[in-house]
């Protein structure tokens, strides 16, 4: 069984409400992150490879698209962003391009760390 992980990094601001953070945490702030993708499963015989690599950094370009130097409430699908509201939804919009084993959001500046495993019967070969 081998794991092969891409990341990206992305600026974005959110708000959260009805925490015990308390206001800090209600006004509109930002955060770096640094999201890491994970592939899991044996190679193709074929490639000798998980996944094709310019499959998986395109999907990858087009959630920083996505998320960099943005509003995450105002993302469909995205409007509570809690790390693991952005864990799930980076993980359920790369998933259909290969056996996605988890994502991982790193937010080092609170020494926070989210990880959303994918579903034992996801992975495949």
């Amino acid at each position: 069984m081998w794991e092969l992980t891409k990341s990206f990094n992305f600026e974005a601001a959110h708000t959260l409400t009805g925490t015990t953070l308390g206001p800090a945490s209600e006004e509109i702030h930002g955060h770096s992150f640094r999201a890491e993708v994970a592939v899991r499963g044996l190679p193709d015989p074929e490639t000798g490879m998980l996944i094709d690599l310019g499959l998986l950094e395109g999907k990858l370009a087009e959630m920083r698209r996505t998320l960099d130097h943005k509003f995450l409430n105002r993302i469909e699908g995205l409007e509570r962003p809690t790390l693991e509201n952005i864990t799930r939804f980076i993980f359920e919009r790369v998933q259909p391009i290969g056996p996605i084993a988890r994502v991982t959001i790193y937010r080092d500046s609170c020494g926070e760390t989210c990880t959303y495993y994918a579903p034992a019967d996801h992975e495949r070969r």
